[in-house]
Parts: structure tokens; C-alpha cells; sequence
């Protein structure tokens, strides 16, 4: 983990899930590495759907490969996730899934009116920037 992720955590966790930069659309997943098995933290803006679910794109700023952690979730889609509830942090168990066709491209349209910076990856390079669907499972 970088510092910078350090720093943003911390934010999150001392805040109720605010953080300056972001608001309370920051979300802090908890993956499984894909190739070690290791557990991973990452920060990463997540955008609320009506439905209870966060949707987030793997963008790894415009680089032209996917980041680490979109490999970690596809290969364990069972996660924890701290995100803003209802005004608080709390830790919600969710299920990844990769969203595609329309589905995808609108909720990538939900991104690039957010951010300005969502929109400058696009200019660095050709790729399709993956969005994936978090969904509250039960926890069992």
C-alpha cells in the first residue's frame, strides 16, 4: 500500500467516511490477491446505485493495462467493503460483478460527469476501462 492510500484510509476511518477529496464516495475495498492468496486494501471512488450497490472502474489512471485489484476481484468476488451508509461508515459484504455492453457504458457515464479525471484516462489510452457492480450479499 502506497502512503498515499495510508493517508486516504486514515481519513476514511477518523471521518465517518469522509474524506476531503472525495466526500463520502470513497469506498476501501478488502481483496484477495489472485496470484498470493494475500489479503490487499484499496481505495477507490465508488459511485452509489439506487439499488444498495457501488460501482467502480478499473481505470488504474489511465494506464493501459487493468490494475491489480480487478484481477484480485474477479478471481475472489466475495469481498468486505467499508463504504458511507446511511451517513456512516460500516462494512458491507458484496459480490463483484463485471458489468458489460450498456449496462457498462452508462455506468462509465456516471464516472466521467463526476470527474474531470475520469475523462483525462480516456485521452492515455485505447483501452475499455472495466466498471464492476459491488452488491450487498448476505453474510452467512
Amino acid at each position: 500500500m502506497t502512503d498515499w492510500n495510508d493517508v486516504i484510509i486514515e481519513q476514511f476511518r477518523a471521518n465517518d467516511g469522509v474524506v476531503e477529496r472525495f466526500g463520502d464516495s470513497l469506498v476501501i475495498m478488502h481483496t484477495v490477491g489472485a496470484k498470493t492468496g494475500e489479503p490487499r486494501i484499496k481505495p477507490v471512488m465508488g459511485i452509489r446505485q439506487p439499488d444498495g450497490s457501488w460501482n467502480v472502474a478499473a481505470t488504474y489512471a489511465g494506464n493501459d493495462r487493468n490494475p491489480p485489484w480487478y484481477h484480485n476481484l474477479l478471481a475472489h468476488p466475495e469481498i468486505d467493503l467499508e463504504a458511507v451508509v446511511d451517513g456512516h461508515a460500516t462494512t458491507v459484504p458484496v459480490r463483484v460483478t463485471e458489468l458489460e455492453g450498456a449496462e457498462r457504458d452508462a455506468a462509465w457515464s456516471e464516472f466521467t460527469a463526476a470527474s474531470e479525471g475520469f475523462r483525462s484516462y480516456e485521452a492515455k489510452t485505447d483501452r475499455v476501462f472495466p466498471v464492476l457492480r459491488l452488491s450487498p450479499r448476505e453474510q452467512g
